[in-house]
């Protein structure tokens, strides 16, 4: 008996073809980096007409890439408390080619780097996927510092590890003091093993932060809903 997708795949083709123009492209970038944004502020960042920036974005929503609700944003009710404005948030929904990024590959590495160590050394698992995973995160960090160079400021060198935890797949948000994970790439695996995955998870930052060098940032564990378990803070 052939096994059916939850979504025809006609949905699926078109969701991953809605990308092909780079506005459209632009714009679920957008909606991953800010979390939700209205019309006015895409055309802003986008640097296009209002029109163009609500035809892309509504392209979105058509093709179950992106959720829409509405909210007055003055704050005010009543008469005179103007229009309700359409916030846009990028859709939970996945697609095959993986949007948002997941790295199961690399949670399986570790996952069997610590089964192998934990059965050639006599030790329990758990301590050897912390091991697996600090150390992975160092590699991580220490090759991404190398491949920048010699940031001159922590401002910069902060940014190098915003650079190299969006390639890993974690879209990073800038929120003031800290960093908001929007992205989980171990997603799956943490909702089934939230314990395990999150402690992995936590190491793998803690490691990438260490590796990167002296960015005066600290991952911690803080689930909430819609991001990663970890956030990272000013120390």
């Amino acid at each position: 008996m052939p096994v059916v997708s939850d979504s025809p795949i006609s949905d699926r083709v078109h969701g991953i073809a809605a990308l092909d123009h780079p506005l459209t492209l632009a714009s679920y970038r957008l909606l991953a980096e800010r979390g939700e944004i209205s019309r006015e502020a895409a055309a802003d960042a986008l640097e296009v007409a209002r029109s163009v920036a609500a035809f892309h974005l509504d392209k979105l929503v058509d093709n179950g890439l992106a959720d829409v609700r509405f909210e007055r944003l003055t704050g005010r009710t009543g008469p005179g408390a103007g229009r309700t404005a359409k916030l846009y948030r990028r859709s939970d929904n996945e697609i095959e080619v993986s949007l948002p990024e997941r790295r199961y590959d690399l949670a399986g590495m570790l996952l069997a780097q610590a089964v192998e160590q934990a059965t050639t050394g006599g030790g329990p698992v758990d301590r050897a996927l912390h091991d697996a995973a600090t150390e992975a995160g160092r590699r991580i960090g220490a090759a991404f510092r190398t491949e920048a160079g010699a940031p001159t400021s922590r401002k910069t060198r902060q940014a190098a590890l915003v650079d190299v935890l969006e390639r890993h797949g974690y879209e990073p948000q800038i929120r003031g003091a800290e960093v908001a994970l929007a992205n989980c790439p171990f997603h799956a695996l943490a909702e089934q093993h939230r314990t395990l995955v999150c402690g992995m998870n936590l190491d793998l930052l803690t490691g990438i932060i260490d590796g990167a060098g002296d960015v005066d940032l600290q991952a911690r564990l803080e689930p909430e809903p819609g991001y990663c378990c970890v956030r990272l803070h000013a120390r």
